[in-house]
């Protein structure tokens, strides 16, 4: 495979479906955009991108919602040859301005709700020529629409299978932002793998993925699967709440749902009678579902949820359950094409029924970190991925165990507990913290976080120290429970045990 817009975009022209819709708003301009005007669009992208003196392999950065100049941006820089980065739309300034400066980004697009929160990542930076706001441009930015308009329309650029495509950026294991490195050739490998053998993704399919466009999931739910077929994709910038999701199954009638755990259970708690729907599958991924939210589902839905397990470096799901025969509680077996090893601490393979860290090699790797060759190496061990999950293999299904690690997921996002402790110790009253997971009422993990306070410091008040956490380090990483205490549990070294404050 050579240039992945060629195979993604362009071919669905010459095959004929150049009047079928490809995305569809739901919400904010419920917006259009056909396979036809996506190849014209990206052209277009592609065209201003050259026009602006962009050069192959610069970087693009995306802080972008879910709408339809996300897959114009996206497929249009890959037709420049430049690398598009898409970004979390849920970060704070200071991240922001941590991956722009490490992403060494040209040329930034932002969309104008996003504007308050970024501008201040783009003040000091010295590497972008250009920030284009979708929607009213701010001084000192240029409008997305005078930044494309009448720009040529430009083919795609060659490109190698194996050349760099695109970045990703994951928290993982240290919680510092990693650009994960992707190639062209990783998009049609998860589409010929868990696409095409597992979901079974058809061309006359709608798929509506809860899960945003710049996490790795929701790029093969919403972009990459539908477009190897040809399928339609529902976008929808806003908050995904129950009743959100409930409306869009009703009126845009999607056959295929892409959620996480927290999104399954918060919809089986607030259903009011089987609810008006057209699936004919559900997928899950980013945290383990819990064999309770999978049951209760499929008994409100008569749905199945296919629940599976990728990660950013693996771009998208490698282990999994199937249509048809999901066993909640477990995460399945193997994806077609992928293979799997758990191993002990000293690499080698531990029997059944023993715990071990999940490896993972297949067709979907990535590249590597960009300016993380320590931890590339580490994650990165020739054709095996180390994962970091801890699972055991059951009679023939993996069971998950836990993280090697301190990480936990909320909501399908890593989060790291030094994150949210350093934004904890960042507030003037606060002296230490050390935050865990724990477990809310559908079985999900949250942080808890312990809390000591310097002498003589009044105690803030719970819901003003979870506002000051998101402000500082994002929306979903905050506590959702906080405990004052005296101190903490720690090593004759200073380190901090937290295992004791999980029991």
């Amino acid at each position: 495979m050579g240039n992945a817009a060629s195979w993604f975009v362009d071919r669905h022209i010459a095959e004929g479906r150049g009047e079928k819709a490809a995305f569809i708003e739901a919400d904010g301009k419920k917006r259009t955009l056909s396979y036809g005007q996506l190849h014209e669009e990206a052209g277009r992208f592609a065209g201003a991108l050259y026009r602006h003196g962009v050069r192959r392999e610069e970087r693009i950065a995306m802080i972008v919602r879910d709408q339809i100049e996300w897959p114009v941006i996206f497929w249009g820089s890959l037709k420049a040859g430049a690398i598009p980065v898409p970004l979390n739309t849920l970060l704070s300034a200071d991240v922001y301005d941590t991956i722009l400066t490490d992403s060494r980004a040209s040329i930034l697009v932002v969309s104008e709700e996003m504007w308050e929160v970024v501008e201040p990542a783009t003040r000091d930076n010295r590497f972008l020529r250009a920030i284009l706001v979708i929607g009213d441009a701010p001084e000192m930015t240029e409008s997305y629409r005078d930044f494309t308009d009448g720009a040529p329309i430009e083919e795609t650029v060659e490109a190698h299978g194996d050349e760099l495509a695109f970045w990703l950026y994951s928290s993982g294991s240290t919680g510092q932002p990693k650009g994960v490195r992707h190639v062209h050739g990783s998009l049609k490998a998860t589409c010929d793998t868990f696409g095409e053998q597992v979901l079974g993704i058809r061309e006359d399919d709608i798929v509506y993925s809860v899960a945003k466009m710049f996490f790795a999931y929701g790029l093969g739910n919403a972009v990459s699967f539908p477009m190897s077929v040809g399928a339609t994709t529902i976008l929808f910038g806003g908050r995904p709440t129950p009743a959100a999701v409930y409306e869009i199954l009703a009126s845009h009638r999607p056959s295929i749902l892409c959620a996480v755990p927290t999104l399954f259970a918060a919809m089986v708690q607030a259903a009011d009678g089987t609810p008006e729907h057209h699936l004919r599958v559900c997928t899950s991924a980013g945290e383990a579902l819990p064999r309770e939210v999978g049951e209760a589902w499929q008994r409100l839905t008569g749905v199945e949820i296919v629940d599976g397990v990728g990660s950013t470096e693996m771009l998208h799901i490698f282990l999994s359950n199937r249509p048809g025969e999901c066993i909640y509680g477990t995460s399945g077996t193997a994806v077609p094409g992928y293979e799997l090893r758990l191993v002990d601490e000293h690499d080698e393979d531990v029997a059944e029924g023993e715990v071990g860290e999940l490896l993972v090699r297949g067709p979907s790797s990535a590249e590597g970190y960009w300016n993380r060759r320590a931890k590339s190496q580490a994650t990165f061990e020739g054709m095996w991925t180390r994962t970091g999950d801890k699972y055991e293999a059951k009679d023939g299904r993996f069971i998950y165990c836990g993280r090697t690690d301190d990480m936990f997921k909320v909501s399908g996002i890593w989060v790291s507990p030094f994150e949210v402790e350093s934004a904890l110790i960042d507030h003037p009253a606060v002296l230490e913290a050390a935050v865990v997971a724990r477990a809310d009422e559908a079985g999900l993990d949250k942080p808890a976080a312990f809390v000591v306070l310097k002498d003589g410091a009044d105690a803030p008040e719970e819901e003003a120290l979870k506002d000051f956490v998101k402000e500082k380090i994002g929306m979903w990483k905050y506590p959702r429970w906080v405990e004052y205490v005296d101190d903490l549990p720690k090593t004759a070294t200073g380190k901090i045990q937290r295992f004791k404050l999980r029991g």
